[in-house]
């Protein structure tokens, strides 16, 4: 009984931190201007994040790879609108970049 309370207090603690993650990741994208070419769930200017997740669901280089779109910029993969780079740091893009593939709310 002890270790089912224990697994529950952990699932509700990671629960709440994956909560605030994903709301500063968000806030990280709106503050960032990432909103204003990308929709959550539809294409504004670049692909909606949804569309992201789903092309990138599996690949095990996903993170590194959006991270340093992310940083650097680029084109070709969704059409020839080039996504100029974006100023965020390394930690900033990482967290928006998992919270996108998480499937972004």
């Amino acid at each position: 009984m002890k270790y089912a309370i224990a697994i529950c207090i952990f699932s509700l603690s990671f629960s709440a931190s994956a909560a605030a993650d994903a709301n500063k990741a968000k806030g990280i994208a709106v503050k960032s201007a990432c909103m204003a070419c990308h929709g959550t769930n539809n294409k504004i200017v670049g692909p909606g994040f949804n569309e992201i997740a789903n092309k990138y669901k599996g690949n095990k280089t996903a993170v590194s790879t959006l991270v340093k779109k992310i940083k650097v910029g680029g084109s070709g993969v969704w059409g020839t609108t080039p996504m100029p780079p974006n100023n965020l740091s390394e930690a900033d893009a990482k967290l928006v970049v998992e919270w996108i593939l998480a499937g972004a709310k």
